[in-house]
């Protein structure tokens, strides 16, 4: 019997460089889809999946994000005393609680790669495996994707299990590529993982996208982990070290997944949501000619 998932990390430190002007003072994981930051889709889908502890790797210059994590009883009693008590309400709701809530912030100093933010929560995370999200992948559906990856992990034998979605030939050189052995049904085992390969030598069109849960053993394969691609610390490079030993796999979740890191995903993501939402008709009918679709029949 596995252990149950308890910790997740969220990978927060990152510059936003892609996004510039606008993250110069707002970290890019505060950018809005709509009305509701990155950063907290990522933190209900791990609510909703029964995470105990949030850990968040940050950087010293984004205490705004700990400032939105974090509920504000001053803000919450400044609007009640306006008359909004109903915002202050939802504000609470959404807001984690140093009380009741298990949250932790630990500094990555330097930008050394994804691996390396992983490693540096390494003190911090409870027994058992770990699960690892990245806001700018934002995936909407019915079930939280963290949510099916928890379901699935716990009758799998692997250790190590990667959210992955099919990709164009031509796409294999942006993302991790599972090596792919086997299925059954939306689980595919797997013998290991490339970091961004040219697609004549992907090993398939299986790509990882930014939802992990990982082997304990992660850890001591990060410490030992040299640069890869980019010159960063790559989280790919020490899973797929670890392969042998811990086992990996990987999902083919439902929902629908879009790079909010790109100006162009978060811009898909603002549209398939004001096309599901009566509110938005006016405006999508004005500049598309199209009225918006039922919820339940977004895509």
């Amino acid at each position: 019997m596995k252990q149950k998932i308890r910790t997740a990390i969220f990978p927060v430190a990152g510059l936003g460089t892609r996004f510039l002007p606008a993250t110069k003072a707002t970290p890019k994981e505060l950018l809005p889809v709509i009305d509701t930051p990155l950063i907290q889709y990522a933190i209900d889908e791990a609510r909703d999946a029964g995470i105990e502890r949030l850990v968040f790797v940050s950087h010293p210059s984004k205490t705004a994000i700990e400032r939105h994590v974090m509920d504000d009883a001053v803000l919450r009693r400044e609007l009640k005393e306006r008359g909004k008590g109903a915002l202050a309400r939802e504000l609470a709701q959404t807001a984690l609680c140093p009380v009741e809530d298990d949250v932790v912030f630990t500094m990555q100093e330097e930008q050394l790669g994804l691996g390396h933010a992983v490693l540096c929560a390494r003190d911090h995370v409870l027994p058992g495996p770990v699960a690892v999200l990245l806001p700018d992948d934002l995936i909407l559906g019915g079930q939280g994707c963290l949510s099916e990856m928890a379901e699935a992990y716990a009758r799998s034998e692997a250790g190590h299990m990667v959210a992955t979605m099919t990709v164009a030939p031509e796409d294999t050189r942006k993302y991790g590529i599972l090596s792919v052995t086997g299925q059954s049904g939306a689980l595919l085992s797997a013998d290991g993982m490339v970091e961004k390969p040219e697609p004549e030598v992907a090993p398939s069109r299986e790509a990882v996208v930014g939802r992990y849960v990982l082997d304990p053993s992660i850890f001591a394969a990060l410490e030992t982990q040299g640069t890869g691609a980019g010159g960063e610390i790559q989280l790919t490079d020490a899973i797929a070290r670890s392969t042998g030993a811990t086992g990996l796999c990987g999902l083919r979740f439902s929902g629908t997944r879009f790079d909010c890191g790109s100006k162009a995903g978060m811009l898909r993501a603002i549209l398939h949501l004001a096309s599901s939402d009566p509110e938005y008709a006016d405006v999508l009918q004005e500049h598309f000619g199209a009225a918006p679709r039922p919820r339940s029949q977004a895509a």
